[in-house]
């Protein structure tokens, strides 16, 4: 169970049977600005977002080199400016295909088949999931060039949703993005993008190779680096008391450099003193 909690900036990959999945008795969740990648065979899946209870928005992120569930979606859900990169034969976008009532907002997103694409974008919907679409874009044409299409509000596009004529008035990104924008929006900053990884690097060159490479993957150690890749190493600032705060910062901010003060408050704010330090570096 949880409610009011944001993902914000994050690298997810290799998981096996889900990647990253919200389920159960949830409310208010975002996702934003995250890479969900490389399920790991034999059951590569980028994520269920199924919820009883309230909505889960996904804005701004990248679903890489999944053979299913990119994601699969039941309950109230948002996905908004988002790219599709690379799924397999067993889904991209997965509407429901439930009993259960579901409620959607799918807009200004970019779906691009890569090698290992061989069904369309959105797969398994039925007449329980209501979506309000628009302005979705499609390319399936795997020749290094950006050059799909919207696509049109037609059952055989969305497999067989109930569509919605005016949008779910969930809270939405202030700013919407027109696909091709937000496929440059993606590429520049998704994930823990401040000092990108090799694997993430890896993957946002994937996905510029625009349907050229990409590959669903079995086990981690087929990288290039048989492994996560070689971590650039830094010199630690001076932190006295050991409390996750450099010394300079704690004094700009008016701490005590010598005392254990990490977890309390000092500005009244809301967020702990290490909350405030972490938040600072983005």
């Amino acid at each position: 169970d949880g409610h009011d909690m944001i993902f914000d900036h994050v690298s997810v990959s290799w998981g096996r049977d889900e990647t990253f999945s919200i389920n159960g008795e949830v409310s208010n969740i975002t996702i934003s600005d995250t890479i969900i990648a490389q399920g790991l065979e034999t059951h590569s899946c980028g994520g269920l977002m199924q919820t009883n209870t309230g909505g889960v928005s996904i804005i701004r992120s990248l679903y890489i080199d999944n053979k299913t569930r990119n994601p699969k979606v039941k309950g109230v859900n948002e996905f908004v400016n988002n790219v599709v990169y690379n799924w397999g034969g067993e889904g991209g976008y997965i509407a429901g295909d439930s009993d259960g009532q579901s409620y959607a907002n799918i807009m200004n997103n970019i779906f691009i088949s890569g090698p290992s694409t061989s069904v369309s974008a959105f797969t398994r919907g039925n007449a329980n999931f209501h979506a309000y679409v628009q302005r979705n874009y499609y390319d399936p044409n795997r020749n290094g060039v950006l050059d799909g299409w919207e696509l049109s509000q037609s059952t055989d596009n969305y497999s067989g949703v109930d569509f919605r004529a005016k949008r779910y008035d969930y809270p939405t990104v202030k700013t919407l993005l027109a696909p091709l924008d937000a496929y440059a929006k993606v590429i520049a900053g998704v994930g823990a993008s401040k000092s990108r990884d090799n694997v993430d690097t890896q993957l946002i060159n994937q996905v510029k190779s625009l349907g050229k490479s990409g590959a669903l993957i079995s086990d981690e150690t087929v990288s290039p680096w048989s492994s996560g890749g070689p971590i650039a190493g830094g010199t630690a600032p001076k932190d006295t008391d050991g409390d996750g705060m450099p010394d300079d910062w704690e004094i700009a901010n008016g701490l005590d450099p010598n005392v254990n003060d990490a977890m309390q408050d000092k500005n009244g704010d809301g967020y702990a003193n290490i909350e405030n330090y972490i938040n600072s570096l983005v």
